[in-house]
Order: C-alpha cells, then sequence, then structure tokens
C-alpha cells in the first residue's frame, strides 16, 4: 500500500509539550478549534500520526469546552 502524505508545516515542541498545528488544517481538514485528534507513534518507523477522533467525542469535547456546535 502506497502512502500519501502532505506536508504542511514545521513546528518545535512547546517548552509545555504543545504542538502548533498549522492554520491550514482548518482549509484541508474538517475540523475547528475544540476538534479532538487522536496521537497515535509508530515505533519501527518514527512516526507520529494525528488522527481526527470520532465525531461524537469531538461534540462532547465542544460541550465541556463551553462551545456551540
Amino acid at each position: 500500500m502506497e502512502k500519501f502524505e502532505v506536508l504542511l508545516d514545521s513546528y518545535a515542541l512547546q517548552k509545555d509539550l504543545r504542538i502548533r498545528l498549522p492554520k491550514q488544517i482548518l482549509a484541508n481538514m474538517p475540523v475547528d478549534v475544540g476538534s479532538v485528534f487522536n496521537i497515535y507513534f509508530n515505533p519501527s518507523t518514527g512516526d507520529i500520526v494525528l488522527r481526527l477522533a470520532n465525531q461524537e467525542k469531538t461534540g462532547d469535547n465542544k460541550q465541556r469546552l463551553g462551545e456551540q456546535q
């Protein structure tokens, strides 16, 4: 299976371990502020993968953050 990846930008890990996502995420994915990502690590390749979490969980997170859906 061929891997298809799009590099949007590169960012350094922040002191408090945050990763800033590029604004292109908003244009290239169906997300907005408060969207939840699952983080995966592949030890054999060293890849870190962010995947959009299940829509139900994303909606629950927005309610916890006090945001409207």
